[in-house]
């Protein structure tokens, strides 16, 4: 922007993400997710698979920043992903040359406001205000593809508690990562998170989530304290001590 320009309001400070092992950050651009991207998923939830929703770039929420539990909800579902980050993109990328699109990997959480989200389907309206609110998408440090590869296959799970609750593999979704790529045409700076393992459990404050894949790990913290829980009562989710990720 030019220096003479002037804005009405203060311009909002670019979405950067962290690096794994770098003083460097990714610039966010835009966020896409794949709904049902897993068979057992998609059975799981009632519907066909697949298709593509959105979130901003600035409900992304980076590792070691507190996490309220959201307002206007009474039941929040975490869900593990693995997310890709893109270097380079454009519309009908070929398939075969796909993966030279992706900087790098990382780990990350789809939070949704369930309830909210299904009177939206009832009513048949968009579903922003179920998915796209404030801290939404917990998301750990990226890892290079040029340090790790491209993960075709890999264990990916979610811990509650200390109790796995999800559990699958990267080689059980129906779109693969080309794939994704080449349906959406996403842009340089654009993030994809690529479904859903199945069993999307429901959050409770005063808890431990732990998302991991053998090269990734994310913590989500909801802190037990007295203070909180009388609050919560109260029905104030965002008042008291909040999470955070690691």
């Amino acid at each position: 922007m030019s220096a003479d320009l002037k804005t009405v309001i203060p311009v909002p400070p670019p979405v950067l993400l962290p690096v794994e092992g770098s003083a460097d950050f990714f610039p966010v651009r835009r966020v896409y997710c794949v709904g049902r991207n897993y068979a057992d998923h998609a059975i799981e939830m009632g519907h066909d698979p697949t298709f593509f929703f959105q979130k901003n770039p600035d409900n992304l929420l980076p590792a070691g920043k507190p996490f309220p539990y959201p307002p206007l909800s009474e039941d929040v579902h975490y869900e593990a992903e693995c997310v890709i980050f893109l270097k380079e993109g454009g519309e009908n990328i070929p398939v075969e040359k796909a993966l030279d699109c992706i900087y790098g990997y990382a780990i990350g959480i789809d939070f949704t406001r369930r309830d909210l989200q299904a009177v939206a389907k009832k009513m048949g309206r968009p579903w922003e205000v179920a998915k796209a609110f404030e801290f939404s998408a917990p998301v750990s440090p990226i890892v290079p593809a040029d340090e790790l590869g491209h993960p075709a296959s890999g264990r990916i799970w979610l811990d509650h508690n200390g109790k796995r609750v999800q559990e699958g593999d990267l080689n059980q979704m129906i779109w693969k990562v080309p794939e994704i790529i080449r349906a959406v045409g996403l842009p340089r700076g654009a993030l994809s998170g690529t479904s859903t393992v199945p069993k999307a459990p429901t959050t409770v404050p005063f808890s431990t989530i732990r998302s991991s894949t053998r090269w990734r790990k994310a913590k989500v913290i909801f802190p037990s304290s007295s203070a909180t829980r009388t609050r919560r009562m109260n029905g104030s989710r965002t008042a008291g001590p909040v999470p955070q990720v690691r």
